[in-house]
């Protein structure tokens, strides 16, 4: 595990732009097993993730040439053998999950370890990617500590209503109803940006999908999908991690390609902080001095509060760039995550550097700002954004502090510490 060393207390200013969105390339690559024509994919990011699925196409057969200098990838898997799978998905990886309705469609049968891992914001359910692949036809048996998913023809066409809002499940779910048999409908389907960017390929790639960035989707059936040249769009997260970082530390930064359409709620995140973010075309902009006052709510009696749960609430995943902005800011302010029970575990960190959180619960956290900080030495959990929000508050404060086990941020930020540099940032892994 490796260490980000930080000399904080610079503010950093300059020019970003931001890499291809982690939670959008993980599916699209898991979705390009669907066809055996060449698919070209164009601004992936170089992350350990997509590391890992590359290396397991390859395994099988299929032909991978990945230019990271540009970031474009040729994709061919029509010679992916079966038989050379040896039942191990990749390790340390959520997304892991994503290879379930792709694989069962070319294998017809698969064995999983019950126990994929990802970061440690709590449980992460298998049952309602198991329940839709149930419903769609897949027959599932247990031994031991092992399950059997065996799909026999074609997945058929049904209609599901989870029991929640799941992106990763949503995913399985239009990955395996593309090439079913007859018309698939999800009602409480995931609407994420990242969602809607995997439905747009594989409509792009022939499939039939209705109900893109709402909470019911209905995909009728194709024979086969072809192959084709896409896009990653970009990462919003990075786009709000880079933006936070330039108010918490006081500087001007700009973000190219920000997708602003899906910004209104994360702007207005910022506000309620006293940061202001400003939109030209299609760059984000947070000027240097801003307030860092946390916005007073009309109903006085309440404590202002930014609450995050599946889009198009408040995205949980940028709730620790809030919190870290929140402890230089003036005023106290609650945080509600709706969807981890084990997202505020690492506040006893922020702590360390004299940061004054109060945990009212597994879901909720109160923040009294503006206190005096020290430099520190803190422990980052496996939560990509949580060492990113540890990370910015040791930047905001002079002198020289550790985050240490740092590492799961190069899951989804390539070149953070290089980007990071070309804004002024005094930072390195060690």
């Amino acid at each position: 595990m490796a260490d980000l060393i930080v000399n904080g207390g610079k503010p950093l200013s300059g020019t970003i732009t931001p890499s291809g969105n982690k939670n959008s390339v993980l599916p699209i690559l898991c979705a390009t097993l669907l066809t055996d024509e060449p698919v070209t994919l164009k601004n992936v990011p170089q992350i350990t993730d997509v590391d890992k699925l590359v290396h397991f196409f390859q395994e099988q057969g299929s032909s991978i040439t990945w230019d990271k200098t540009t970031g474009t990838m040729a994709i061919d898997h029509s010679a992916f053998d079966p038989r050379r799978m040896e039942g191990e998905l990749p390790s340390g990886m959520r997304s892991s999950v994503l290879l379930f309705a792709p694989l069962l469609q070319r294998m017809k049968k698969i064995s999983l370890p019950t126990n994929a891992k990802g970061c440690s914001l709590g449980i992460r359910e298998l049952d309602p990617h198991l329940e839709i692949l149930q419903k769609l036809g897949a027959k599932i048996s247990r031994a031991g500590g092992d399950l059997t998913l065996r799909l026999s023809g074609k997945f058929r066409g049904a209609r599901h209503w989870p029991d929640y809002m799941s992106v990763t499940a949503t995913e399985n779910f239009v990955m395996a109803a593309a090439l079913a048999e007859g018309e698939s409908t999800l009602i409480n389907a995931a609407s994420e940006p990242h969602v809607q960017d995997l439905c747009a390929v594989l409509a792009e790639m022939g499939a039939k999908i209705d109900g893109l960035g709402t909470s019911k989707i209905t995909v009728q059936g194709v024979s086969r999908l072809r192959g084709g040249t896409f896009t990653i769009n970009t990462d919003y997260h990075e786009v709000v991690t880079f933006l936070a970082l330039g108010a918490i530390t006081g500087g001007e930064v700009k973000v190219r390609h920000s997708l602003p359409h899906h910004f209104d709620l994360m702007t207005r995140a910022f506000r309620k902080l006293g940061v202001v973010v400003e939109h030209k075309g299609d760059t984000a902009l947070v000027r240097r001095g801003q307030t860092l006052e946390i916005e007073a709510p009309f109903t006085s009696n309440l404590l202002p509060k930014i609450e995050a749960a599946p889009w198009p609430y408040f995205p949980v995943d940028l709730l620790p760039c809030m919190i870290a902005l929140s402890v230089r800011a003036h005023g106290a302010i609650q945080f509600w995550n709706k969807v981890y029970e084990g997202g505020f575990t690492w506040m006893p960190e922020l702590s360390k550097f004299g940061a004054h959180v109060v945990v009212s619960d597994p879901h909720r956290v109160i923040v009294f700002g503006n206190r005096p900080l020290r430099p520190a030495t803190v422990d980052a959990p496996y939560i990509i954004r949580a060492a990113v929000g540890l990370y910015m508050v040791a930047a905001s404060i002079p002198g020289k502090s550790v985050v240490k086990n740092a590492d799961t941020i190069k899951r989804a930020h390539p070149h953070f510490v290089e980007n990071l540099r070309t804004l002024g940032a005094d930072v390195e892994w060690k």
